[in-house]
């Protein structure tokens, strides 16, 4: 697989964020209220376009009613993607790859954050969504759901699939939906993204 934009994060505010920056982001929005409960979510979502196919990982630090801080990482596999099972299993393994770059430290760095606020009802969860339903009736992708649950709790981190994986069938997919134009050098089109 050959990623156009290796670990490089944006938002609609800024761009080129490396994996550092953002858990010092994440880290700044749970600074910000540190008694409240926060879900920190990872979800891939992809769109086959003609000649390639477009992942987006989406990083959410949301602040249960209260806003969310998020970013995305585009990845494009310049070919159209025609099996089910290979596209979950890559938007699995791209949510993956972001999950364990937020190893143990990095995660007690937020869980410290509302450890002395938690008899306050402060709190941390961490998911990743697959964009994967069990409805055998609704999804092609029902037959691949426990593989791809097993590999999240792996590494540790708890799963979510359809219809509750907003991160990926939502937020991510939104910016799946536009083809990647090649040669643009990564320039923001009118909705800002590419």
């Amino acid at each position: 697989m050959t990623a156009t934009h290796p670990l490089e994060f944006r938002n609609t505010t800024e761009r080129g964020l490396d994996l550092e920056t953002v858990h010092e982001r994440i880290l700044h929005f749970m600074q910000l209220d540190p008694a409240a409960v926060y879900k920190f979510i990872i979800g891939t979502d992809c769109q086959v376009h003609p000649g390639h196919t477009k992942f987006i990982t989406g990083v959410v630090i949301q602040r249960l009613g209260k806003g969310a801080w998020a970013c995305y990482r585009q990845v494009i596999v310049p070919r159209a993607l025609t099996s089910v099972k290979e596209k979950l299993s890559t938007e699995t393994a791209l949510s993956e790859e972001i999950a364990m770059y937020f190893d143990d430290h990095k995660r007690r760095d937020m869980e410290d954050i509302v450890l002395p606020h938690v008899y306050q009802g402060a709190s941390l969860d961490m998911y990743i969504h697959i964009d994967a339903g069990e409805d055998e009736n609704k999804n092609r992708t029902a037959k691949f759901v426990q593989e791809m649950v097993r590999r999240v709790e792996s590494v540790g981190m708890v799963p979510v699939i359809k219809p509750d994986c907003y991160v990926a069938s939502s937020y991510a997919n939104r910016f799946s939906k536009k083809p990647y134009v090649f040669g643009a050098q990564d320039r923001e089109v009118t909705d800002g993204s590419l």
